[in-house]
């Protein structure tokens, strides 16, 4: 009978009649003692009134090899294994308690008795493979009968691999462990969790940090923790390493190192190298090659495993080494100094020693130079100031050299020259105007306003002016040099010797250390304003330059000249210093030019009437201005003797009155006259018009007279030709018809002479 035919004959209600097939079982509980029964099968139980089927038919629990279950509340066995019961016949339990129930040699399964839990169904039989373990962890105290150890209520230990697992009720799996492979190279950083002793035998306190270098499978224990898996620094002729030591321990080289120590591990001590945990890795460090041409200085060099500090150590190519802990290089790496012939170093001496070299003593703060051709290697008490190179210079090309020492200031001019260790270069400071008057071109901007207040740049133009001006900034040690063009002259001042020199162009100035130019300020613009341009350099002339005055005649007529003179400077003899000192006299001798003649003119002016200026103004003002000579005929130049300026013509460009009625009275009495004048040309222009027409009409009839006239001559000409032409034809007509009658009279002639003949 099959479980389920069971099951539907009890749940039927047919009867109390229950079929127990093999190996189910039921529990029955009886109402009059309340005591639960097991009833195993096979059998048919016939259920009484006073009894109650609780479970079943249910099927027996069969543990298969390998395998295992769980019963909570087992019943109580004795020796015999035999179940106990009590005195009501109720089968007794060990409450609360597990029973772990495995394969039995017979496989024979087993029933559930009444109160009897399967706390955990069967399960096969955890498999632990190789390099693997449980960690378990007791619930209970216990004595394990395999490694005859008394277990404590949280105690940790493993389970290791190859092996089956057999479960116990005092013991819980907390997890599987792997083993971690350690390869070449390599190590496992462990930490343990309370004091134990490793595989190694060895006694670890609590937290305390150490390597497994082993090749192969590590199976960390209970209590150890696999923090990092630690692979090894290959070293080579290249790189080292850098370390520093975390407390006192004694290295892998069997040397103690203090804590705080820092050292160097390099291929000399061993090709490939894992950090201690007490060793810290500060950095990796590169081989420093020198070659044959190459030095560097190391600052606190270690000797003896210790920095010697402050102290400096010269290293000489062609050589590679690593720098030790706390050494550095002073300005890296440096080339060795090669000087040419025309090259040399100046050295300064920082600390005592004996130079080997000049076979001299040399003091802190010395100073010499080396000059090539030559190879030098700067010792570690020398400081290298500067490299210096000849400077070559052209015939018209010089610099500023000042002598540290004395102060005193020089030019050098024309030769390839190379500064001392005493000697620096000196910048000569100009004033800004000088600055920007060098730039320019003494004739072509003669003209250009260089006052501020008098140009209407832009702040654009400004910047950019700027900018030009920064990008052909002047190199203020070398030798100033001015090109005075020709008919020209510049005054320079040497303010040390307290005199002037005048050089008259065209000639190349060139500038002392304590010369400086002479700065001119001339007046400019229309009408002459003072101070509008500045020059170097005075041209000698002939030039002009204009200016606006304003005069009054007699009868208080305000007229505004604009005149232009012609001037130049008269020197005879520019070998004569006090002449040549005349022409620099007049700080300004546009505005004291314009100023004397403008007096002249007003006064020449002031007592004419308007009408006699204004027909006469020309040889009023050339008058007033050039003088009358004895013979009361106007000069030909004025003379300024201060500055021998000459002015030799007065060209009046226009005269305005200033007035306004008076203007426009003028302005109506010339166009008056322009009115005059234009309609007795035009009257003239008609009649000049007139008799031209009735002269060409008269040669057109007189034209077609003569041709009409040669018209009948060329006809008659052609009525002769042409009788004479017809004649000609007649006449040859009647001779051509004579000649062929008697040339046919020949031949009839000729023919009867032949047929007499015959």
């Amino acid at each position: 009978m099959s479980k389920t035919t069971a099951t539907s004959d009890n749940k039927s209600g047919s009867g109390p009649l229950y079929r127990i097939p093999p190996h189910y079982y039921i529990h029955v509980l009886d109402q009059n003692t309340n005591v639960t029964r097991l009833e195993i099968g096979p059998k048919t139980f016939i259920k009484q009134d006073n009894e109650t089927v609780t479970i079943g038919p249910e099927k027996m629990i069969t543990v298969p090899p390998r395998h295992y279950c769980v019963i909570e509340s087992p019943v109580v066995r004795n020796e015999a294994g035999e179940v106990q019961f009590d005195k009501n016949g109720q089968a007794k339990l060990i409450h609360a308690d597990l029973d772990i129930r495995l394969a039995q040699p017979d496989q024979a399964p087993f029933p559930l008795y009444p109160g009897e839990i399967l706390r955990q169904p069967v399960t096969p039989l955890k498999v632990v493979p190789a390099n693997s373990a449980l960690r378990l962890k007791a619930v209970l105290d216990f004595e394990d009968e395999t490694t005859h150890e008394q277990r404590r209520a949280g105690d940790e230990w493993l389970f290791e691999g190859p092996a089956t697992y057999i479960p116990r009720k005092e013991v819980s799996v907390e997890e599987q462990i792997r083993a971690t492979v350690i390869g070449s190279n390599q190590a496992i950083r462990l930490c343990a969790k309370k004091e134990i002793i490793d595989r190694a035998g060895q006694h670890r306190v609590t937290g305390e940090e150490w390597l497994v270098k082993k090749t192969g499978a590590y199976l960390p224990l209970a209590y150890e923790t696999v923090v990092s898996v630690e692979n090894a620094y290959v070293l080579t002729d290249k790189k080292a390493l850098h370390l520093r030591a975390l407390r006192t321990f004694t290295d892998n080289f069997d040397k103690q190192r203090m804590n705080g120590e820092e050292w160097l591990v390099t291929l000399a001590d061993t090709e490939t190298h894992i950090l201690s945990v007490y060793e810290e890795l500060v950095n990796v460090v590169n081989v420093i090659t020198l070659t044959s041409r190459q030095y560097c200085v190391i600052l606190d060099p270690v000797a003896d495993g210790k920095p010697q500090l402050g102290k400096k150590k010269l290293v000489v190519g062609e050589k590679s080494f690593f720098l030790q802990p706390g050494e550095k290089l002073e300005n890296g790496i440096q080339d060795v100094f090669i000087l040419g012939e025309d090259e040399g170093v100046i050295l300064k001496c920082i600390e005592a020693f004996k130079d080997e070299q000049a076979k001299v003593n040399r003091n802190p703060g010395d100073r010499w130079m080396i000059r090539g051709p030559t190879e030098y290697i700067p010792p570690t008490q020398v400081e290298v100031v500067t490299r210096q190179k000849a400077i070559p210079l052209d015939e018209n090309e010089g610099i500023y050299v000042r002598d540290i020492k004395t102060g005193c200031v020089r030019a050098v001019i024309g030769e390839t020259y190379m500064l001392t260790q005493d000697e620096e270069l000196w910048q000569k400071e100009l004033p800004k105007q000088v600055e920007e008057l060098l730039s320019r071109d003494a004739l072509s901007e003669r003209n250009v306003l260089t006052r501020n207040q008098t140009s209407d740049k832009s702040k654009s133009q400004q910047q950019t002016t700027t900018s030009n001006t920064n990008l052909a900034k002047r190199d203020k040690s070398k030798l100033i040099t001015y090109r005075v063009p020709h008919n020209a002259c510049v005054q320079i001042y040497d303010y040390k010797a307290k005199n002037a020199r005048i050089i008259f162009g065209p000639e190349l100035v060139l500038l002392g250390p304590d010369e400086h130019f002479t700065l001119l300020s001339l007046s400019g613009s229309v009408p002459k304003k003072p101070n509008q341009i500045q020059t170097l350099c005075l041209l000698l002339g002939p030039d002009f330059f204009t200016d606006v005055i304003v005069i009054e005649t007699a009868d208080h007529a305000r007229l505004s000249l604009q005149l232009s003179y012609n001037w130049h400077f008269q020197i005879s003899d520019t070998t004569d210093e006090k002449e040549a000192a005349k022409l620099f006299s007049v700080p300004d001798f546009v505005g004291d030019a314009a100023k004397a003649i403008a007096s002249r003119i007003r006064g020449a002016v002031a007592g004419t009437q308007f009408d006699d200026f204004h027909k006469n103004s020309a040889q009023i003002i050339r008058a007033s201005v050039f003088g009358l000579d004895a013979n009361q005929h106007i000069r030909d130049k004025f003379i300024f003797p201060q500055n021998n300026l000459v002015i030799t013509s007065i060209d009046i460009q226009s005269v305005e009155p200033v007035d306004q009625r008076t203007r426009d009275a003028l302005q109506k009495s010339v166009q008056l006259a322009i009115e005059i004048t234009t309609n007795s040309q035009e009257a003239a222009a008609k009649h000049e018009a007139s008799r031209r027409e009735q002269e060409a009409k008269g040669l057109l009839e007189r034209q077609r007279i003569k041709d009409e006239a040669n018209a009948e001559e060329v006809r008659r000409q052609l009525l002769d030709l042409q009788a004479l032409s017809a004649a000609v034809e007649s006449t040859g007509q009647a001779k051509a018809e004579a000649q062929s009658r008697a040339e046919s009279a020949r031949i009839e002639g000729e023919a009867a002479v032949e047929q007499g003949n015959e």
